[in-house]
């Protein structure tokens, strides 16, 4: 039915808007990383989407194809003080804007609460359907 295909659809959005926000969350939580197991600071994380196919190759979805990691430049701050400060007093620190990543956060957010309101909207009419057959 439809109406299923409506609710696995928006299901699956729910389903990467909330590894959005883990990953979010990550980049968030070590916005001041400075030394990491690879070496160097933390490096910001995106997650790339990706439309999911059903068998019949029609769109059903969407899905996190991977989790991919942002290669531009570190942030350089001058702290001579710092353990991880270079020959020239620069530390380098994780490329995570706080503030790209709170704007991301809000457009995962009000994604996922869309999602939300297709379920519960598709859920109302099913409802509904099934009092009309009821009836």
């Amino acid at each position: 039915m439809k109406i299923f295909k409506v609710i696995d659809i928006a299901g699956s959005s729910l389903t990467a808007h909330r590894v959005m926000m883990d990953v979010i969350s990550e980049n968030l939580a070590n916005v001041n990383t400075t030394r990491t197991a690879e070496g160097g600071p933390y490096k910001r994380k995106v997650p790339i989407f990706e439309e999911k196919l059903d068998e019949a190759m029609e769109a059903s979805g969407v899905k996190v194809k991977e989790i991919a990691t942002d290669q531009s430049a570190p942030r350089m701050v001058y702290d001579p003080g710092h353990p991880d400060a270079n020959d020239d007093g620069y530390v380098a620190y994780p490329n995570v804007s706080v503030v790209r990543e709170m704007a991301d956060m809000m457009a995962a957010s009000r994604a996922y609460e869309a999602n939300l309101e297709v379920v519960k909207s598709a859920k109302s009419m099913w409802e509904a359907a099934s009092e009309l057959l009821k009836g």
